[in-house]
């Protein structure tokens, strides 16, 4: 009788647990509820014109809403490994993965690629769902050395030229920064990424190829040959393509050191929230709430999340 009584008691405990995540367990509720709205607001900035709402439904799905008035699940709550996350990416699984913005040479754990697990949909809604509505928004944008396509929405293009304004002002002051990055590889080519089923960011003109080196890539270089090639790519082009929201493909265990993608919700949240030791008085601190459209976009997490 007493081994029935605790079980039930046991059962009850589970049930009314609300650190207790469909599909996943042992996750902080207080902790998990402070990350997801801290993901929403990023997400909010960094796609200012497209992301207009969240809601919350009733069962606790939370939900983004785009300007077009489509919905994006924040979390589907299943249990997935590294390879699931890539292959069926939900806004928290895009999230999760701090970004390291500090440049450090040493080559990341083979699942680890902070960046690198993309929703869809939010690229649809941003760039254009289809080639013919990805085109109609390239721009040709001014790389100084020479033009190249790229996207002109949320402010891609102009990152882009503004990150190569800067870097060619750099060129002479360090050795290898005009050989690391000329002759470029290319930006916009409509593509899926090899051996998937996914759309690459190329095809979205919103990720650009640098200067090839055989070493660049994790299909055609062992970890070892890869490792080397970080020993030596210039600090200072990553940190300035990082200052205007492009993340590196360096900084993935499936290494690809050539290629920069334009991707501002991981830079804000590496920016914003990147240290996990941060004791905050509230969960947005950091961020410039004294921008009265990032103070907006808190007050409405707020009061949909609270």
């Amino acid at each position: 009788m007493k081994k029935i009584i605790l079980c039930i008691i046991s059962i009850c405990l589970i049930v009314n647990n609300p650190c207790v995540v469909e599909g996943k367990t042992n996750i902080n509720h207080d902790k998990y509820s402070e990350t997801m709205k801290q993901d929403i607001l990023c997400l909010m900035m960094a796609y200012p014109e497209n992301i207009t709402a969240v809601i919350n439904e009733t069962g606790g799905n939370v939900y983004i809403v785009m300007s077009s008035g489509k919905k994006i699940l924040y979390d589907d709550k299943m249990k997935k490994n590294p390879e699931q996350k890539f292959q069926n990416t939900d806004l928290q699984d895009m999230m999760e993965e701090i970004y390291p913005l500090e440049t450090t040479r040493k080559l990341m754990e083979k699942d680890k690629n902070p960046g690198r697990n993309r929703v869809y949909e939010i690229l649809d809604e941003v760039y254009g769902r289809g080639r013919n509505a990805i085109e109609h928004n390239l721009k040709n944008t001014n790389l100084v050395y020479r033009k190249l396509q790229f996207n002109g929405n949320n402010k891609a293009s102009a990152s882009l030229q503004e990150t190569f304004k800067e870097i060619t002002a750099m060129v002479g002051k360090s050795g290898n920064i005009y050989s690391s990055v000329f002759p470029l590889n290319g930006t916009y080519n409509y593509r899926l990424i090899s051996g998937t089923n996914k759309f690459s960011p190329h095809a979205y003109g919103i990720a650009i190829d640098l200067n090839r080196d055989r070493r660049d890539y994790w299909k055609w270089a062992s970890r070892e040959e890869g490792q080397k090639r970080l020993d030596v790519y210039p600090k200072e082009v990553v940190d300035i393509f990082q200052k205007n929201n492009f993340v590196w493909g360096g900084k993935w265990g499936h290494f690809d050191t050539l290629h920069f993608e334009y991707r501002p919700e991981i830079i804000m949240k590496a920016k914003y929230f990147g240290n996990a030791n941060t004791n905050r008085r509230n969960w947005y601190e950091g961020v410039p709430t004294n921008d009265q459209q990032v103070k907006n976009c808190v007050d409405k997490i707020n009061k949909v999340l609270e």
